[in-house]
């Protein structure tokens, strides 16, 4: 027989049977943990858990917020979900429970690995029936799905079937790391990038620094922080310096922060995920100044990418924006889609049409090239 619990805290799960329901994931109960602790504003945690027998069969992540709907708009449908706005506040505001984080890339459920895998559908159906039903006590009517991978059909498949509508979620990119040297990578690319990013290898780059701890770095870490965000279409949280400080300290050898360096003067950061199977990279932060003199953004980039090689780590994660450069860069993609109901029929036919204008494809022609490139 099946148990069905909602918690509040991931403490109320034990650690080595979340873990082993998500085999190899970087973003493991020590990450939520570090999440959790970091206290961002505005959004509330649930972590949905089966039980057979006591033993822990099936888990997932899942939150609840105040969402925008034009949060993933940009360019002239910004402009036009701008003025709605100034028509008629809050209209495209409503409470939301999602499951996935704010704070991942993919929706994260997973079964235990002594499940048989035939058995896995019916209990991501159980998951999402729980969602449901824990979004109803919170009186919330808005259930969502939030970026579901294409490399898990199962959970596609189990979404569909519940009658969830869909949309295109952002693509995930990373790179392949196939190549022996940065010099070997670069002939991998089209000529101009190829001579753009050995330019910019010539000159006289910012001293690089690893490390584990930031602690005194964090009101400059922060300011870079906001200086980056404040240039962002695409905000749909806002970190604390304690998510950075909980990160590094819950993750150990597992996470770090790249920090770039000219003079005394602290340029840009990057933090990042990382074991013997990937490096993630989860935030990068920067001075615009410094960074058109310095080309901050494609020295972190050829960093991250010659730190793989050297350590031998065969995939560099690289996040969900500036699809432009991903492109040019050689990252492949992955699909993730966007799932959604309302349990009340007119909003939910409402939201059928507002999602035709706030595909964020639709905004972002690199966006829409690097979807038709998902695998």
């Amino acid at each position: 027989m099946i148990t069905a619990l909602a918690y509040s805290t991931i403490e109320a799960i034990d650690r080595s049977a979340w873990n082993a329901c998500f085999p190899g994931e970087l973003e493991d109960w020590d990450y939520y943990r570090a999440v959790e602790q970091a206290g961002i504003a505005d959004f509330r945690w649930r972590y949905l858990a089966l039980y057979e027998d006591e033993v822990l069969v099936a888990a997932a992540v899942a939150f609840t917020t105040a969402y925008s709907l034009d949060t993933t708009v940009q360019g002239p449908g910004k402009r036009v979900t701008e003025q709605l706005r100034r028509w008629w506040p809050g209209l495209l505001d409503v409470r939301l429970y999602a499951l996935g984080s704010p704070v991942a890339e993919q929706c994260h459920v997973g079964t235990a690995r002594q499940i048989d895998p035939a058995r896995r559908p019916a209990l991501l159906e159980q998951l999402l029936i729980l969602a449901r039903n824990d979004a109803d006590q919170a009186g919330i009517g808005l259930l969502a799905v939030k970026d579901a991978s294409h490399r898990d059909p199962q959970w596609l498949q189990v979404c569909q079937a519940a009658g969830l509508q869909s949309m295109p979620g952002l693509p995930s990119a990373e790179l392949p790391i196939r190549f022996g040297s940065v010099d070997a990578y670069l002939g991998t690319l089209g000529k101009s990038t190829r001579k753009d990013l050995r330019r910019t290898l010539r000159a006289q780059g910012p001293r690089i620094e690893w490390r584990r701890a930031v602690e005194d770095l964090l009101p400059h870490m922060m300011a870079l922080y906001e200086a980056t965000l404040s240039r962002s279409d695409l905000t749909f949280e806002r970190l604390p310096s304690d998510y950075f400080r909980q990160v590094l300290e819950y993750l150990d050898e597992r996470a770090a922060c790249v920090l770039y360096w000219v003079g005394d003067e602290l340029v840009a950061f990057n933090l990042v995920l990382l074991d013997e199977q990937r490096l993630v990279d989860k935030f990068f932060a920067h001075d615009l100044t410094r960074t058109r003199e310095h080309n901050l953004y494609v020295r972190s980039w050829l960093a991250n990418v010659d730190y793989c090689i050297e350590h031998g780590i065969p995939i560099y994660a690289c996040g969900q924006a500036g699809y432009a450069s991903k492109l040019r860069l050689g990252c492949s993609f992955t699909g993730n889609t966007v799932f959604f109901r309302h349990r009340n029929r007119v909003l939910d036919g409402l939201l059928r049409l507002v999602k035709m204008f706030i595909r964020p494809d639709r905004s972002d022609p690199a966006m829409a090239a690097a979807l038709s490139e998902t695998s």
